[in-house]
């Protein structure tokens, strides 16, 4: 019986979001060895093209149902395009070989570093778009507000639309009409600005007459280092150096605020489906209000992210049109400081208590380009330590979550590329090409173990996340504030909570420690009431490992338990089952989970290659395993090569292991119900091996079919009369 089966997506009312962030130009599907401050010829450049349909299949595959492609607005860089009509940009206010995306040159312009051919390259961001529509995902680009390129200057804007700076009167600090700050009468002094390590030849000094104020609010006309001196800030009506120190003219409404606004109208034509504005917190909101307005009253689906760093002015930016915050300094900076041990786990609930009327707009994440990486020496060393956080941040509560390209690969970020240094990120300066990610979308063979099984846990946390409608969109309860006291929990390194939807219900536990932990966690009576909990012995089963667990539901009683070191548990059950329905979990057989997860893959192949149903006997051992085909035919010696080699490339795939629980009548299509007994009861577990097969099992399996080893053909029989064909395998870890 076939049995592929897709699965079912929530409807997009209901949706979790879940977004990947990748810089395009990191994502290199070169095998050349990147070296330190290479240029585009010496390093190659990630290019539009590469996010192929099958890339973008495997991106929302993982759980995913928005991307971010950040940098892709054409910014200052040292590569000359001047060939191309792109105006040459200076060195000496340029960040790195590659140049920052956050130094826009062109509003309404695609970066040329990421197109195969230069002159089409609007053209080639526009198919990029649609593919990323067709593959399920919706597109969000950056915003870049508050500041722009030192040599700003657009040569694809509007007909009709005049240039940023192009009408200002130059001799005024400040006026309203104007879009730039200006030192009237001093020359841009960049005397203070160390270029001296830069190892390439600096052009023609850069002359700017007068200076305009630098992008992170300084006014003055000599910036130094550590300013963003490559950029100049954008007026929005504030004059910063008012004779009363700070004033707001916003009415008329301020040139820039038009300009901006006609901008973001620009993309959303293009079929841009959010924004994240940078550095949010440094334009007004009063502009926001005005912005979003504008855009939603066009575009009434778009989304609006905004990086803003003041916990105080959260609610101001919410208001004001965000649809979500960076929750960098709240939920970020304390999950950090729990992975490294300089908080409890128990500091989680403070964050989300400070948060908690706007607790849908937080945007969770655990990387991003401007934090260091995890696996990191500067952050925790090793990726596996923050898996805790990752089920924490994805299943708490409805708001969205974010991952770094590379992240779910264990991207370290300890290379010294360039103008980035060896700082524990990964540059947006240089031209560079990560590891993982080359490894990760285009050479999964060189993945090692650590890396795929670090793969595996996100490809399983975050698909949950949508899949599961109590970890969606259920109620949350928080279990830290009866647990801390307790001898049998540890609330510096462990944190627990509740979800429900329904009659399903998830127990979710991390444990941040560096050893498994025995846990006794106390549901208190409050719980039992707000979330409807009946008292009653029930079956569990672990999501991340398919485990199954008994558990006695009584108010103010305890559920004994094990947590993995620096890992978790989702315990699900269904409150409606019946105490009689517990014969589904029995399952006496300690299988070898390599050879029973191959038992399961080669049911597939199989059905596949022959049209035969699954295998009708089976003994699947250690040693050797047996499994038993009705065929139309003897397969051929060709045929039966055919069989290992295809096993043998689905165990390379990598595919994760999943499990569902569902009851008996509400079972997907294609799934074979007479071989279910009756008396399994109406809660049915299937295993899910990727997209390529899903059945009832109670059994034990690997995480992902790399762990299964090799497959190894040992000889087959066949029964002419009874057209039984029997393959004997082994499996070789």
């Amino acid at each position: 019986m076939h049995v592929l089966i897709k699965l079912l997506q929530p409807t997009e009312l209901n949706k979790k979001i879940l977004i990947y962030q990748v810089l395009p130009r990191l994502f290199n599907n070169s095998s050349k060895p990147s070296v330190a401050w290479g240029s585009i010829d010496d390093n190659g450049c990630g290019k539009l093209n590469y996010f192929s349909s099958s890339v973008l299949n495997k991106i929302q595959e993982m759980g995913f149902n928005y991307i971010w492609y950040t940098g892709v607005i054409r910014h200052a860089t040292t590569t000359d395009y001047s060939s191309f009509g792109i105006p040459r940009q200076n060195n000496r206010v340029v960040k790195g070989r590659a140049g920052s995306p956050y130094a826009i040159t062109d509003y309404y312009d695609i970066d040329p570093d990421l197109a195969e051919n230069v002159a089409n390259r609007m053209a080639e961001f526009e198919a990029l778009i649609d593919r990323t529509h067709k593959a399920g995902l919706k597109c969000i680009i950056d915003f870049v507000p508050n500041h722009v390129a030192r040599e700003y200057h657009s040569i694809c804007k509007p007909r009709g639309e005049n240039d940023l700076g192009e009408t200002d009167d130059s001799s005024m600090n400040f006026s309203t009409r104007n879009n730039f700050y200006y030192c009237w009468g001093q020359q841009l002094d960049m005397s203070d600005v160390d270029l001296q390590r830069l190892p390439y030849t600096l052009d023609e000094p850069y002359v700017e007459k007068p200076a305009k104020a630098t992008g992170n609010d300084c006014f003055s006309s000599r910036p130094q280092t550590n300013d963003w001196y490559e950029t100049v800030k954008l007026n929005y009506g504030i004059d910063y150096c008012d004779a009363g120190g700070r004033s707001y003219h916003y009415l008329p409404i301020p040139d820039t605020w038009v300009k901006m606004k006609n901008i973001l109208l620009f993309w959303a034509g293009k079929g841009v489906d959010g924004f994240r504005c940078d550095m949010a917190e440094m334009v007004p909101p009063e502009f926001w209000h005005f912005a979003t307005s504008a855009i939603k009253d066009v575009y009434p689906n778009i989304i609006f992210i905004g990086e803003v760093y003041d916990q105080s002015k959260y609610h101001t930016y919410v208001t004001s049109g965000f649809d979500y915050l960076y929750d960098k300094v709240g939920m970020y900076d304390c999950l950090r400081a729990i992975i490294r041990n300089e908080r409890p786990a128990s500091a989680i609930t403070y964050e989300w208590q400070h948060e908690d009327d706007i607790h849908d707009h937080m945007l969770y994440f655990l990387e991003n380009h401007d934090e260091q990486r995890i696996a990191s020496d500067f952050f925790a060393g090793d990726a596996s330590k923050a898996l805790p956080a990752l089920i924490a941040a994805v299943c708490m509560r409805n708001n969205p979550f974010m991952v770094y390209a590379g992240q779910e690969y264990g991207e370290r970020g300890m290379d010294a590329e360039g103008f980035s240094g060896k700082d524990g990120r990964t540059t947006i300066f240089d031209y560079w090409r990560p590891a993982s990610i080359y490894k990760g979308f285009f050479n999964k063979s060189q993945l090692s173990l650590s890396e795929k099984q670090i793969y595996a846990m996100y490809h399983i946390v975050l698909r949950l996340a949508n899949k599961e409608p109590a970890l969606r969109e259920g109620d949350f309860f928080d279990l830290m504030y009866v647990n801390p006291a307790s001898e049998f929990f540890d609330p510096r390194h462990q944190f627990v909570f509740l979800r429900k939807k329904d009659n399903n219900v998830i127990l979710v536990v991390v444990n941040f420690g560096d050893a498994p932990a025995d846990i006794k966690v106390k549901i208190p009576g409050h719980a039992f009431d707000f979330l409807g909990l009946p008292e009653k012995s029930i079956a569990s089963t672990d999501l991340l490992s398919g485990d199954v667990t008994m558990f006695c539901l009584k108010r103010d009683g305890y559920l004994s338990l094990s947590c993995p070191a620096q890992g978790g548990r989702l315990f699900k059950f269904n409150v409606s089952m019946k105490n009689t329905e517990y014969s589904f979990n029995e399952h006496n057989k300690e299988e070898f989970p390599p050879a029973h997860t191959a038992e399961h893959l080669l049911n597939q192949v199989m059905h596949r290659m022959f049209g035969c149903n699954r295998s009708e006997n089976a003994h699947i051992e250690r040693k050797k395993s047996k499994m038993s085909f009705t065929l139309p035919q003897k397969p051929t010696r060709q045929e039966e090569r055919a069989i290992e080699t295809e096993m043998n490339k689905l165990i390379e795939e990598d595919l994760v292991v999943e499990y569902e629980f569902v009851d008996r009548n509400h079972l997907p299509a294609g799934i074979d119900v007479s071989r279910i007994p009756a008396s399994a009861g109406n809660n049915i577990r299937l295993v899910r091996i990727g997209d390529f097969d899903v059945c009832p099992c109670m059994g034990k399996h690997v995480r992902t079919t790399s762990q299964i080893g090799r497959f190894v053909m040992l000889g087959s029989n066949w029964d002419e009369l009874t057209h039984t064909y029997r393959i004997r395998f082994k499996v070789i870890p």
